[in-house]
């Protein structure tokens, strides 16, 4: 059995690191243009620069995001936006994630050197379709989030070898149709399909009667009222045997609006599935409870298996609330040890002395500590950071690594 490739997002350089360091085979980043998460921070050409180098250096491949899809305006701006990433030095991206034709043509003709996915925004539901692109020079093929395991199944049987499937097995989900969704537009004017989705699906609605304009008539499931659009999220770190059996090449990791503790949490929580069922299946089964207490310690809405067995219940919806499931809280990311031994930490949430608070190592492990002191960083005394993203040093009367990561439980505030 081939390695199977674990993809995991990233907004910044820095969540790329963390990607890089918990176990990501692959990252997929987006750029400041012609990707579909304009909420998220993305990269600038100086910082894909860096990252790339970066992850290459510890043999792991980017994919940088170019898939909007695309309209007249856009496509000269697409022609530069990809030959500069055809120049970029001392790296390139190891590949493009496209979802619609006419990008997908003129990456080909300006950067011939990257390869080509095809996105999940491509509705690619069946082998027609796969083969089509492979035969217009497509490396890889992202499948519909709608297939179940049976599909992809059959689809690799009718495929070349040589091109690869990936599939989203975590994170969340869409209430349209491969995400090609048109509410945001609609109620926001804001395109999902040019990357500023409002994320419609996610709100609170009513009824309004045809002769009584202005007046909203509740829909109860509680009396918070009704999330008919709200999808649970996508959870398969139980079922790797099923995603390995159906010839899935790249395992992919949704979340490119997501924090440094969720990329580690997850990353690490596959990572560490994926090893162990490759080395033993009994040691995959056996381990089966720390995977899921690992993966509930991140922000989530609830998981569910999505499409993957059928077309889903009830069940993988959330009418109720719109909120997120939350175990931990992020705290910091660990960085240098300066001359007095203390580590450099910049504040994501507040945290004092005194506190107990957790550890998290790329290796696995989460060490229970307490907070001895802080200072700033002109070595002042401090009993708690009162500035959001300041930079202080923090003694936990532990070693540190670069990149552990401090979180707290939720249920400790």
């Amino acid at each position: 059995m081939s390695r199977v490739e674990l993809l995991v997002p990233a907004n910044s350089l820095e969540v790329l690191k963390v990607a890089v360091i918990y176990g990501a085979d692959a990252v997929y980043i987006g750029g400041e243009a012609y990707g579909l998460r304009a909420g998220a921070k993305n990269f600038t050409m100086e910082e894909m620069a860096e990252g790339i180098a970066y992850a290459h250096a510890h043999g792991v491949k980017v994919y940088v995001t170019a898939n909007i899809i695309a309209h007249n305006y856009d496509l000269d701006g697409v022609r530069a936006y990809l030959r500069e990433l055809s120049e970029m030095r001392p790296e390139r991206p190891d590949a493009l994630i496209i979802a619609d034709p006419a990008v997908f043509t003129i990456a080909g003709e300006v950067c011939p050197g990257i390869d080509r996915h095809i996105s999940t925004q491509a509705n690619n539901t069946n082998y027609g379709t796969f083969l089509f692109w492979h035969s217009l020079g497509a490396k890889r093929v992202v499948s519909a989030r709608e297939l179940t395991l049976a599909e992809i199944r059959e689809i690799r049987r009718h495929i070349p070898d040589d091109l690869e499937i990936e599939t989203f097995v975590h994170g969340a989900m869409c209430i349209s149709y491969s995400g090609r969704c048109l509410l945001s537009n609609y109620f926001t004017g804001r395109d999902a399909n040019h990357g500023a989705c409002t994320h419609p699906c996610r709100w609170k609605y009513a009824v309004e009667e045809e002769t009584r304009p202005g007046e909203y008539f509740p829909v109860y499931e509680n009396e918070r009222g009704t999330f008919i659009f709200n999808s649970k999220d996508l959870c398969m770190v139980g079922h790797i045997p099923d995603l390995m059996e159906a010839g899935i090449d790249s395992f992919k990791i949704e979340g490119r609006m997501k924090t440094a503790l969720y990329v580690a949490t997850v990353a690490r929580t596959y990572r560490k599935a994926i090893d162990d069922y490759e080395q033993s299946p009994q040691r995959y089964e056996e381990r089966m409870p720390w995977y899921m207490e690992q993966i509930t310690a991140c922000t989530y809405r609830q998981y569910s298996t999505g499409f993957f067995y059928g077309k889903p219940s009830e069940e993988t919806q959330i009418y109720d609330n719109s909120t997120y499931e939350r175990g931990y809280t992020y705290l910091g990311l660990v960085g240098p040890k300066n001359e007095k031994g203390r580590y450099r930490i910049e504040q994501r949430n507040k945290f004092s002395v005194g506190d107990e608070i957790e550890v998290m190592k790329p290796d696995g492990r989460d060490l229970a500590v307490k907070v001895y002191a802080m200072e700033d960083e002109e070595g002042r005394p401090m009993e708690s950071c009162p500035h959001p993203q300041q930079i202080f040093y923090v003694d936990l009367g532990v070693e540190l690594s670069e990149y552990d990561i401090l979180r707290r439980k939720e249920n400790d505030t």
